[in-house]
């Protein structure tokens, strides 16, 4: 079984920066699709970035274009995500996910594998 784990979270005051760290149980390049979501209290889990290992391709939702940065290291086993500009509303629970099989990088039915989570506090 694949295990994801998250690391790298925390509370932070508006306009300030993160790296979250997804480290896998098995290589990166194993996955077709490996993503960021994140959850806020009282709303749907939604995909922030997307990264397919092979290849290094990209994808962003429009919230976070331009000020988030989703970034791999094979050697390691590892995904990260780079919050820069951070806002209130960012604020949220942020999970790693893996796709086995690949397919739409926007629904969370897409991937099979999450990690626990890890807590990011934007302070305004």
């Amino acid at each position: 079984r694949v295990q994801l784990v998250e690391s790298g979270g925390g509370s932070v005051q508006a306009g300030g920066s993160l790296r979250l760290s997804c480290t896998a149980s098995t290589p990166t390049t194993e996955h077709i699709l490996m993503a960021w979501f994140r959850q806020a209290p009282g709303k749907e889990r939604k995909v922030v970035a997307a990264i397919w290992p092979d290849g290094g391709y990209t994808a962003y939702d429009d919230a976070v274009k331009g000020r988030f940065t989703i970034s791999q290291d094979n050697a390691k086993n590892s995904v990260y995500l780079q919050m820069e500009s951070l806002k209130f509303e960012d604020t949220a629970m942020y999970y790693c996910a893996a796709s086995t099989y690949g397919g739409n990088w926007r629904p969370s039915q897409t991937y099979n594998y999450w990690g626990q989570g890890t807590q990011v506090t934007v302070s305004s």
